[in-house]
Protein backbone atom coordinates (compact mmCIF):
# COMPACT_ATOMS: atom_id res chain seq x y z
CA UNK A 1 0.00 0.00 0.00
CA UNK A 2 1.55 3.05 -0.97
CA UNK A 3 0.95 6.73 0.77
CA UNK A 4 1.60 10.34 -0.03
CA UNK A 5 4.90 11.64 -1.01
CA UNK A 6 6.86 12.22 1.95
CA UNK A 7 7.02 15.80 1.53
CA UNK A 8 2.79 15.99 1.01
CA UNK A 9 2.68 13.73 4.23
CA UNK A 10 5.09 16.43 6.00
CA UNK A 11 2.88 19.76 4.60
CA UNK A 12 -0.27 18.01 5.85
CA UNK A 13 1.15 17.33 9.46
CA UNK A 14 3.12 20.56 9.58
CA UNK A 15 1.29 21.54 12.82
CA UNK A 16 1.63 17.98 14.44
CA UNK A 17 5.89 17.53 13.35
CA UNK A 18 6.43 21.47 14.83
CA UNK A 19 4.21 20.52 18.30
CA UNK A 20 6.24 16.64 18.38
CA UNK A 21 9.78 18.87 17.43
CA UNK A 22 9.19 21.68 20.40
CA UNK A 23 7.96 18.96 23.02
CA UNK A 24 10.82 16.75 22.45
CA UNK A 25 13.66 19.90 22.64
CA UNK A 26 12.17 21.07 25.41
CA UNK A 27 11.74 17.74 27.24
CA UNK A 28 15.30 16.82 26.38
CA UNK A 29 16.35 20.54 27.84
CA UNK A 30 14.67 19.61 30.92
CA UNK A 31 15.81 16.10 31.15
CA UNK A 32 20.13 17.68 30.59
CA UNK A 33 19.83 20.56 33.00
CA UNK A 34 18.70 17.58 35.37
CA UNK A 35 21.33 15.54 34.98
CA UNK A 36 23.78 17.97 34.65
CA UNK A 37 22.83 19.32 37.64
CA UNK A 38 23.08 16.06 39.58
CA UNK A 39 25.92 15.25 38.16
CA UNK A 40 28.00 18.27 39.16
CA UNK A 41 27.12 18.17 42.57
CA UNK A 42 28.17 14.23 42.45
CA UNK A 43 31.18 15.32 41.07
CA UNK A 44 31.94 18.07 43.46
CA UNK A 45 31.03 15.61 46.46
CA UNK A 46 32.87 12.46 45.81
CA UNK A 47 35.90 14.35 43.79
CA UNK A 48 38.54 14.50 46.48
CA UNK A 49 38.12 10.39 47.47
CA UNK A 50 39.32 8.78 45.29
CA UNK A 51 37.43 5.18 45.79
CA UNK A 52 33.75 7.41 46.66
CA UNK A 53 34.62 8.97 43.10
CA UNK A 54 34.57 5.35 41.69
CA UNK A 55 32.14 3.85 43.78
CA UNK A 56 29.90 6.59 42.67
CA UNK A 57 30.68 6.76 38.55
CA UNK A 58 30.63 2.77 39.01
CA UNK A 59 26.79 2.89 40.42
CA UNK A 60 25.95 5.13 37.54
CA UNK A 61 27.60 2.98 34.87
CA UNK A 62 25.34 0.01 36.52
CA UNK A 63 21.98 1.66 36.13
CA UNK A 64 22.88 2.96 32.95
CA UNK A 65 23.38 -0.48 31.56
CA UNK A 66 19.40 -1.05 32.68
CA UNK A 67 17.57 -1.32 29.32
CA UNK A 68 15.12 1.72 28.89
CA UNK A 69 12.27 0.40 27.48
CA UNK A 70 11.94 -1.99 30.97
CA UNK A 71 12.92 0.64 33.26
CA UNK A 72 10.56 3.22 31.61
CA UNK A 73 7.83 0.49 32.55
CA UNK A 74 8.67 -0.33 35.64
CA UNK A 75 8.65 3.26 36.92
CA UNK A 76 5.45 3.73 34.63
CA UNK A 77 4.03 0.88 37.14
CA UNK A 78 4.84 3.03 40.13
CA UNK A 79 3.74 6.62 39.36
CA UNK A 80 1.23 5.77 37.14
CA UNK A 81 1.73 9.32 34.95
CA UNK A 82 3.66 9.72 31.83
CA UNK A 83 5.59 12.44 32.69
CA UNK A 84 6.54 11.64 36.49
CA UNK A 85 7.99 8.30 34.84
CA UNK A 86 9.52 10.23 32.02
CA UNK A 87 11.69 13.02 33.45
CA UNK A 88 13.62 11.47 36.08
CA UNK A 89 14.17 7.88 33.95
CA UNK A 90 15.66 9.94 30.66
CA UNK A 91 17.78 11.86 33.30
CA UNK A 92 19.06 9.28 34.73
CA UNK A 93 20.18 7.96 31.74
CA UNK A 94 22.01 11.34 30.78
CA UNK A 95 23.68 11.41 34.73
CA UNK A 96 26.51 9.02 33.40
CA UNK A 97 28.64 11.22 30.92
CA UNK A 98 27.81 13.87 33.05
CA UNK A 99 28.72 12.24 36.84
CA UNK A 100 31.88 10.35 34.90
CA UNK A 101 33.51 13.76 33.08
CA UNK A 102 33.00 15.34 35.95
CA UNK A 103 34.50 13.92 38.54
CA UNK A 104 37.96 13.12 36.07
CA UNK A 105 37.98 16.47 35.27
CA UNK A 106 38.37 18.18 38.64
CA UNK A 107 40.36 15.47 39.90
CA UNK A 108 42.59 16.91 36.88
CA UNK A 109 44.23 19.95 37.85
CA UNK A 110 48.20 19.57 37.93
CA UNK A 111 48.99 18.66 41.75
CA UNK A 112 51.84 21.31 41.35
CA UNK A 113 49.28 23.98 40.77
CA UNK A 114 47.46 23.02 43.64
CA UNK A 115 50.54 22.73 46.16
CA UNK A 116 51.60 26.46 45.35
CA UNK A 117 47.90 27.60 45.57
CA UNK A 118 47.60 25.79 48.82
CA UNK A 119 50.99 27.21 49.73
CA UNK A 120 49.52 31.19 48.91
CA UNK A 121 46.84 30.34 51.36
CA UNK A 122 44.02 29.53 48.45
CA UNK A 123 40.84 28.44 50.71
CA UNK A 124 39.02 25.04 49.11
CA UNK A 125 36.46 27.24 47.67
CA UNK A 126 38.57 29.53 45.99
CA UNK A 127 40.74 26.38 44.61
CA UNK A 128 37.74 24.87 43.20
CA UNK A 129 36.35 27.83 41.56
CA UNK A 130 39.38 29.89 40.02
CA UNK A 131 41.55 27.16 39.39
CA UNK A 132 39.81 23.07 38.90
CA UNK A 133 36.89 24.38 38.01
CA UNK A 134 38.51 26.27 34.87
CA UNK A 135 40.52 23.44 33.90
CA UNK A 136 38.17 20.79 34.05
CA UNK A 137 35.09 23.05 32.36
CA UNK A 138 36.12 21.78 28.76
CA UNK A 139 35.95 17.75 30.19
CA UNK A 140 32.50 18.88 32.05
CA UNK A 141 31.32 20.17 29.01
CA UNK A 142 32.37 17.12 26.42
CA UNK A 143 30.31 15.20 29.54
CA UNK A 144 27.07 17.62 29.04
CA UNK A 145 27.39 17.25 25.12
CA UNK A 146 27.27 13.45 25.30
CA UNK A 147 24.57 13.73 27.64
CA UNK A 148 22.69 16.00 25.59
CA UNK A 149 22.73 13.20 22.48
CA UNK A 150 22.09 10.15 24.74
CA UNK A 151 18.84 11.92 26.34
CA UNK A 152 17.41 12.88 22.78
CA UNK A 153 17.70 9.23 21.72
CA UNK A 154 16.46 8.08 25.53
CA UNK A 155 13.10 10.87 24.66
CA UNK A 156 12.25 9.10 21.66
CA UNK A 157 12.02 5.77 23.02
CA UNK A 158 9.91 6.77 26.11
CA UNK A 159 7.18 8.10 23.50
CA UNK A 160 5.77 4.43 24.02
CA UNK A 161 4.28 5.57 27.54
CA UNK A 162 2.94 8.81 26.34
CA UNK A 163 1.58 10.48 23.47
CA UNK A 164 5.30 13.11 23.65
CA UNK A 165 7.94 14.31 21.20
CA UNK A 166 9.34 12.41 17.91
CA UNK A 167 8.89 9.22 19.24
CA UNK A 168 5.53 8.61 19.16
CA UNK A 169 5.79 8.55 15.26
CA UNK A 170 8.07 5.62 15.58
CA UNK A 171 5.87 4.04 17.35
CA UNK A 172 2.40 4.89 15.70
CA UNK A 173 4.66 3.65 12.25
CA UNK A 174 5.36 0.07 14.22
CA UNK A 175 1.68 -0.75 15.24
CA UNK A 176 0.74 0.20 11.91
CA UNK A 177 2.88 -1.70 9.81
CA UNK A 178 1.79 -1.69 6.19
CA UNK A 179 -0.57 0.73 6.65
CA UNK A 180 -0.06 4.78 3.81
CA UNK A 181 1.81 6.54 6.42
CA UNK A 182 4.16 3.91 8.24
CA UNK A 183 7.12 4.78 6.40
CA UNK A 184 6.50 8.57 6.69
CA UNK A 185 6.05 8.60 10.35
CA UNK A 186 9.42 6.42 10.55
CA UNK A 187 11.26 8.81 8.48
CA UNK A 188 9.82 11.65 9.86
CA UNK A 189 10.83 10.34 13.22
CA UNK A 190 14.43 9.77 12.14
CA UNK A 191 14.97 12.80 10.23
CA UNK A 192 13.81 15.56 13.02
CA UNK A 193 15.18 13.35 16.00
CA UNK A 194 18.41 14.03 14.19
CA UNK A 195 18.22 17.59 13.74
CA UNK A 196 17.29 18.14 17.13
CA UNK A 197 20.34 16.20 18.28
CA UNK A 198 22.24 18.39 15.60
CA UNK A 199 20.94 21.57 17.37
CA UNK A 200 22.16 20.21 20.69
CA UNK A 201 25.96 19.79 19.13
CA UNK A 202 26.16 22.57 17.48
CA UNK A 203 24.93 24.72 20.94
CA UNK A 204 27.67 22.60 22.66
CA UNK A 205 30.36 23.38 20.13
CA UNK A 206 29.39 27.71 20.40
CA UNK A 207 29.37 26.97 24.21
CA UNK A 208 32.89 25.54 24.47
CA UNK A 209 34.02 28.10 21.70
CA UNK A 210 32.82 30.92 23.88
CA UNK A 211 33.72 29.94 27.57
CA UNK A 212 36.75 27.84 27.45
CA UNK A 213 39.66 29.60 28.54
CA UNK A 214 41.72 30.33 25.48
CA UNK A 215 44.89 28.51 27.31
CA UNK A 216 43.16 25.46 27.65
CA UNK A 217 41.34 25.43 24.62
CA UNK A 218 42.25 22.36 22.34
Amino acid sequence: MTGPPFSEWLSQNSQEIILRVQQHFFLSIYCVAIATVVGLLVALATYRFAWVANLSIGTVAIAFTIPSVALFGFVYSLTGDPLLTFIPVVSMYGLLPVTRNAIVGLQSADPSVIDAARGMGVGWFRMLWQIRFPIAWPVILAGMRVSAQLTVGIVAIGAFIGDYGLGRLAFNALNNLGSVNDVNQALACTIFVALVALVFDAFFVLVRRFTTPRGIRV
